[in-house]
């Protein structure tokens, strides 16, 4: 047990592990809940467990103030307690996002951390927004679950986290179709924000980084002074 817990803490203290979870993440958002049955509130166990695991993991890795480790640590435990534990639906919805929020803080700490600027880090604020997008989802779960009625849906069979999740990346990504409308203020508000996050995310932290990366790459020992004159010798 030791092991596999400094196993999950290397992975991510490495600038590759933030690639690996973006690509677990596309997997569990995008490939498995077409394939996996979720239980009765919506959730998937293999998709929340793995998740759970690695939020944990992310959280002990963090090369922060031991205070600040220490308190998101514990917030962290508590949601998931709550999140798994026997509680009404809109209460394990708000720690969810609880905990996807702290998933979010984390991967992009990791991201942000002193040292060169590479194609991982960049892979890993991508990974961030698409937590963004999830945690919008459990947001508009939590406005339904409260207030019945707040979104009008063409298939309301589907499971309801589900269509929060794809209402939520049509969002960010203002495509829009039409086919889930917000109809409660809140759920309106909340998705005008996520669209104005959907627009300024990509254009400044994303735009940040890569520009980073760029002048890393071609600023190396030696390249950035001016070339000497003819006549110095």
């Amino acid at each position: 047990m030791t092991r596999a817990w400094r196993a999950l803490r290397r992975f991510w203290e490495s600038d590759p592990g933030l690639s690996v979870f973006l690509g677990l993440l596309v997997v569990f958002l995008f490939v498995l809940p077409p394939f996996v049955e979720p239980d009765g509130s919506g959730r998937s166990l293999v998709v929340d467990a793995g998740l759970s695991v690695l939020l944990l993991a992310g959280v002990a890795a963090l090369s922060t103030h031991t205070a600040v480790r220490a308190v998101l640590f514990v917030l962290v435990v508590a949601a998931l307690v709550v999140r798994w534990g026997p509680f009404s639906p809109p209460v394990r919805a708000v720690a969810a996002l609880v905990t996807v929020v702290a998933m979010a803080f984390v991967v992009l700490v990791q991201a942000f951390r002193a040292g060169p600027v590479n194609v991982h880090r960049i892979q890993g604020a991508v990974a961030a927004y698409l937590l963004l997008g999830l945690a919008w989802a459990l947001a508009y779960e939590i406005v339904a679950l409260v207030a019945t009625g707040a979104f009008s849906a063409a298939s309301p069979a589907e499971p309801a986290r589900g269509r929060f999740i794809y209402f939520s990346f049509v969002t960010l990504s203002t495509l829009g179709y039409g086919d889930v409308t917000p109809v409660h203020p809140v759920a309106r508000s909340l998705a005008l924000a996520e669209a104005l996050t959907g627009q300024l995310y990509p254009a400044i932290l994303l735009g940040r980084l890569v520009s980073l990366a760029t002048s890393s790459r071609f600023a190396g020992p030696g390249r950035g002074a001016p070339p000497a004159s003819p006549g110095q010798g």
